[in-house]
């Protein structure tokens, strides 16, 4: 049950920002769903600059992954997606779901999952304050889809999604995806609240939004700026901004009837984009869900089942959770350390772009110190 078509979702504006490293990827072919893996540009790397002061970069450098990564507008592969369920013999009903559709539906059907960015469905979804410590949102979020940006210098030869933080101020993220003219570039801003970033709020016009961005890129990345003096955007609907407080929410929504409905994704785990775990995200907790469903064979879809195909879920989440809000904080010196050391250490550059696809890996020497020291020395005595 959707809301909007999938000519309008495929025309309307970006919903979003995405890139899925080789996991989430890898559960979309399992299933046959990789329908634009032959056209998507295929992101080999991840790249972090650091700027210092009078925007000059003091730290830069490039991760090789270990399997590419991919973007793909979810205007394409979700309109794509509700096509190919209605040719298969899905039943695609167009229609704005409320709380009263999902009563009727909690006595239907054997089980109800409830995938809705924002609103009254997700309000069902009770906040849960021990795994959530920000009650307000970290970053003012502003998104570009363009055409025209040139290749980056240091890698012409290949794609990498580039993160550039500007400490004190917020984070610029670049990346290659597939919208629906073909091959683009992403540019998205992520402004610490009440920032010089922070500007982007009642911006309606896309032209002025993107002017905007080009204008903070220049004056605090001119590294990237230096290669979008010719973009233009994608298409009338390629700005998006807005800004959400990262939540985790019960994973069970009671219905006034007595029904139950569980939630997915973003409904009951929504980070910050600042790690580009979204999509990621979503795709390991379907491929949970699945999984917990085969399993179950015909017994009831209970409040138990529904709990513990969540806390399955929640095994990959959690790690993903931590690390993103370290991330949305000032970085602690041993992980400035960590970062100035990727550029002089290969293999510490590669380890960090592969924790995107897999988070769980920081535990091992990202959050402590004493963990990030001996790593250090490691690598540093091997090299």
């Amino acid at each position: 049950m959707s809301n909007r078509t999938a000519d309008e979702i495929r025309s309307g504006r970006v919903m979003s920002t995405q890139c899925m490293f080789a996991t989430s990827l890898g559960h979309e072919r399992d299933l046959g769903l990789n329908f634009w893996e032959s056209q998507a540009p295929r992101i080999e790397g991840l790249g972090v600059s650091v700027a210092g002061p009078e925007s000059a970069r003091v730290i830069d450098w490039v991760g090789r992954l270990d399997g590419f990564a991919q973007s793909v507008d979810q205007r394409v592969k979700m309109a794509g997606w509700m096509e190919t369920f209605a040719q298969r013999g899905g039943q695609l009903v167009i229609h704005g779901a409320a709380v009263g559709d999902l009563d009727f539906f909690a006595r239907r059907y054997d089980l109800v999952l409830v995938a809705a960015g924002k609103g009254e469905l997700v309000s069902m979804f009770g906040r849960d304050a021990d795994r959530s410590p920000h009650t307000e949102p970290q970053r003012a979020l502003a998104v570009a889809y363009v055409n025209g940006l040139g290749p980056r210098p240091e890698h012409p030869d290949f794609d990498a999604v580039r993160c550039n933080i500007v400490p004190g101020v917020g984070e610029l993220f670049v990346m290659p995806t597939l919208t629906t003219g073909g091959r683009a570039d992403i540019l998205f801003w992520e402004g610490v609240p009440g920032g010089p970033l922070d500007v982007f709020q009642g911006v309606k016009d896309p032209s002025e939004h993107l002017a905007l961005t080009l204008e903070l890129m220049e004056k605090f990345t001119p590294w990237e700026y230096a290669r979008a003096t010719k973009v233009e955007l994608t298409d009338a609907g390629g700005t998006l901004a807005g800004r959400y407080a990262p939540t985790v929410r019960n994973p069970v929504g009671h219905l006034p009837g007595g029904g139950l409905v569980l939630g997915v994704a973003d409904v009951v785990v929504a980070n910050d984009p600042i790690t580009g775990q979204g999509s990621n995200s979503a795709s390991k907790c379907a491929a949970a869900y699945l999984a917990a469903i085969v399993e179950h064979g015909d017994r009831p879809f209970d409040e138990a089942w529904m709990r513990s195909a969540f806390d399955r879920y929640w095994k990959t989440a959690e790690p993903v959770t931590k690390w993103t809000n370290a991330m949305l904080a000032p970085p602690p010196e041993h992980v400035l350390q960590l970062l100035g050391a990727a550029g002089e250490l290969q293999p510490i550059a590669d380890r960090f772009a592969n924790g995107f696809d897999d988070p769980a890996d920081f535990e091992n020497f990202f959050f402590d110190p004493e963990k990030a020291s001996a790593y250090l020395a490691s690598v540093a005595s091997g090299a």
